[in-house]
């Protein structure tokens, strides 16, 4: 019978389930050498954050060891890639939160609404001073949804409820989704300037961080209130300080912050004005012991042979059929990554094309990578075992095609992505030891190693165009690391991949957008980890 370790608290539910098939060792608090002395003898660990799951615990492991499970929403306690050069499933509970995080935002939203934490404060001191905290009433007022996931999602439906308006902004949502249950679909513009109030439900990216800063404060109505129960960064905490002194914003609630624990936000500083709560988000019961069931469910599952719906680390896929497509795997999240930084607008549809030899092996894990990459760029906590669920969620086709023609390479992986405001195209192969490169963009023929930081223009081919740009890059203090040019012909319109040793600020690519010549500008990111 298998045998599973938990070493920190778990409701008797859980560990129940898991005694269903497995003889159940219970020992929270146990020190990281006794754990890394006795981890051999188990084929499976669960932990909530206490533990930390470490590089070298891992490697204790025996082969037996087939999953780790986190009692929670994040694994940062645990090493993913130790864990998965092991060859073992790390899972965690995405949604066991949900629910207790969309009702935290509610209720900060209506503690800020009516004053709730002031006017407790001025009562347990003996005082009664009505006229201290006028309120205002959120019925008929227009709630600006940013992120339409679950926890959005029921944010909006609740509010919806007590009266307000919803307006949403959410580029993988689609039409449909949005009219069966009433929201109505915006750009980030128009929350800005409709919304009574803002309420963020996104994940931090390079794309998401200060999203909410002092330009897009500026274009908000007067007399705004910002609520952010997602993640720290979202918003600019000091241009955000200074908008509610000047009176521009009326207040926010935050439950997250840029820095945890919290020592010296200038939102601390702004009295009556914010409410502000400790990371509560998904510190309920209910919470506590929906992950703690979900996380057991799984390890059960995968303990006699079935199938862990939220794995963090692996595909869903027999190895044997990843293996022969392994070493593509990195380019096609490289491609979806780039191809979704490349255009604008909501994803629509991605058509993917394996030529050559690629065509004749089993290509789905490169299909799922793809759309792993494409999604990464906007929503928070994909991996190859959900990406193509949430795809399917946000009404995203996919097309799948094979051409057995070689073309100018033994094997080539295509990737086609619509929008509704454009079509971006881009292909890539590998090299002499496995190196990926870019091939083509649009009808442009490329050669270009992916880099964790690139610069891509589109330009007319003439001379000093090259240097125009260099110099904006050379007095940014950005480095580049090398250049490739892709072009019709002479003078003709070209495409440029500049790889830099440092991530480029907006201003500067603006600068370079606004070279006589240059049609458009774009700053690439790929994380090094893909």
């Amino acid at each position: 019978m298998p045998k599973v370790l938990v070493t920190d608290k778990l409701n008797e539910s859980g560990l129940s389930i898991l005694k269903q098939v497995a003889n159940v060792d219970y020992k929270p608090g146990i020190s990281a050498e006794e754990l890394k002395k006795i981890i051999k003898d188990y084929n499976a660990l669960l932990v909530r954050s206490q533990t930390k799951v470490t590089r070298e615990i891992i490697q204790a492991c025996s082969q037996n060891m087939k999953i780790i499970g986190r009692a929670g929403v994040g694994v940062d306690n645990i090493d993913l890639d130790a864990a998965t050069e092991k060859g073992i499933i790390v899972v965690n509970s995405p949604e066991g939160n949900t629910i207790a995080a969309a009702e935290h935002t509610i209720a900060m939203m209506m503690s800020l609404a009516r004053q709730i934490p002031p006017a407790d404060v001025s009562m347990k001191k003996g005082e009664w001073k009505r006229s201290d905290f006028l309120g205002f009433e959120i019925f008929n007022k227009t709630l600006g949804v940013v992120g339409l996931g679950k926890i959005g999602s029921r944010v909006a439906k609740t509010a919806q409820a007590m009266g307000m308006k919803i307006i949403a902004y959410d580029p993988f949502v689609s039409q449909e989704f949005a009219s069966q249950h009433r929201f109505e679909l915006v750009t980030l513009d128009e929350i800005w300037k409709r919304a009574d109030v803002i309420t963020f439900h996104v994940p931090k990216t390079a794309e998401t961080t200060n999203l909410l800063n002092k330009d897009t404060i500026k274009k908000c109505k007067v007399g705004v209130r910002i609520v952010n129960c997602a993640r720290g960064g979202i918003v600019d905490e000091s241009a955000l300080a200074d908008a509610i002194k000047s009176g521009h914003v009326a207040g926010a609630a935050f439950d997250v912050f840029s820095e945890e624990p919290v020592k010296e936000s200038p939102l601390l500083l702004l009295g009556e004005k914010v409410v502000l709560t400790p990371h509560l988000g998904a510190s309920t019961e209910e919470a506590q012991l929906n992950v703690a069931l979900d996380v057991a469910e799984q390890i059960r599952d995968v303990l006699v042979g079935g199938y862990a719906r939220s794995a963090v680390n692996l595909p869903a896929m027999k190895p044997e059929t990843i293996a022969e497509v392994k070493p593509f795997m990195g380019l096609a999240v490289y491609l979806g990554t780039i191809a979704a930084q490349l255009v604008d607008g909501k994803v629509q549809e991605v058509q993917i094309e394996a030529r050559g030899e690629l065509a004749k092996k089993n290509t789905e894990p490169l299909n799922v990578a793809i759309l792993k990459g494409v999604l990464s760029c906007s929503v928070g906590g994909v991996n190859f075992v959900n990406a193509p669920h949430i795809a399917k969620a946000r009404g995203i086709k996919i097309i799948e095609s094979k051409s057995f023609d070689s073309g100018d390479y033994v094997e080539e992986l295509k990737v086609s992505l619509r929008t509704d405001k454009g079509t971006k195209i881009i292909s890539g192969t590998l090299l002499v030891q496995g190196v990926p490169a870019i091939v083509q963009i649009d009808s442009y023929a490329m050669n270009a190693t992916p880099a964790e930081h690139m610069l891509v223009t589109h330009h007319q081919d003439k001379p000093g165009m090259i240097a125009q740009v260099s110099t904006i890059l050379w007095k940014g203090n950005i480095n580049i690391s090398s250049m490739h040019v892709g072009r019709k012909g002479p003078r003709e319109m070209s495409v440029m991949i500049l790889n830099l040793d440092d991530s480029i600020p907006s201003e500067l690519v603006k600068k370079v957008g606004q070279v006589e010549g240059v049609l458009e500008a774009r700053y690439v990111k790929l994380r090094v980890e893909d």
